[in-house]
């Protein structure tokens, strides 16, 4: 894609806020080391999420985390 082609999907994107992105101040963030454990889930739960595409066990642990962290604060 050329420059003109990327700010155009940008643009046309409704994620997109239409302000510059001030990256003066980003982190570099290590995520949590990620521990291997068996767990028994429903079947259905883990058709929903395989179903979704890659990356089912991140959006598994995604939602863990949310529910843990409203639990802790909540």
């Amino acid at each position: 894609m050329t420059e003109a082609e990327i700010d155009a999907a940008v643009r046309s994107d409704s994620d997109w806020a239409g302000e510059p992105i001030d990256w003066s101040k980003a982190e570099v963030v290590t995520p949590p080391k990620k521990q291997a454990i068996s767990i028994r889930l429903d079947q259905d739960l883990i058709d929903y999420f395989k179903s979704q595409g890659p990356g089912y066990q991140r959006r598994i642990n995604a939602v863990l985390r949310s529910y843990m962290q409203q639990r802790k604060t909540g």
